[in-house]
């Protein structure tokens, strides 16, 4: 029983962290080098096309594109981005700032959250 409890405990514990973390999709049709450099660590990582990094950059980081220090970003750490065009572009949303399904289909009005 107590090998269940922490393995559940264990896996809720990824699913949390990386809820919250950055990923990255290759749109492109070439390999591209993704630098991830948080805090003191490097990590480098080669993005093929429509491949994705997922769990990245927890706390925030630097991504840099082809180790050229122009094409830098800097991520908070909840980020969806994607590469398109030798270029880092925002797809949508942090996880927080989505609204409930249960929201989506109901009209807003004023003074209500």
């Amino acid at each position: 029983m107590s090998v269940m409890v922490v393995a559940v405990t264990m896996t809720a514990a990824l699913w949390v962290s990386s809820a919250y973390a950055s990923s990255i999709t290759n749109r492109d049709e070439k390999d591209w080098k993704v630098t991830i450099i948080e805090g003191t660590t490097t990590k480098e990582h080669v993005l093929a096309p429509s491949a994705a990094l997922e769990g990245i950059c927890q706390k925030g980081c630097v991504v840099r594109l082809n180790d050229n220090e122009k094409d830098e970003y800097e991520l908070k750490g909840s980020e969806t981005v994607s590469i398109e065009d030798g270029f880092l572009y925002y797809d949508g949303p942090p996880a927080t700032a989505v609204p409930k399904a249960e929201d989506a289909d109901r009209p807003f009005e004023p003074g209500s959250k």
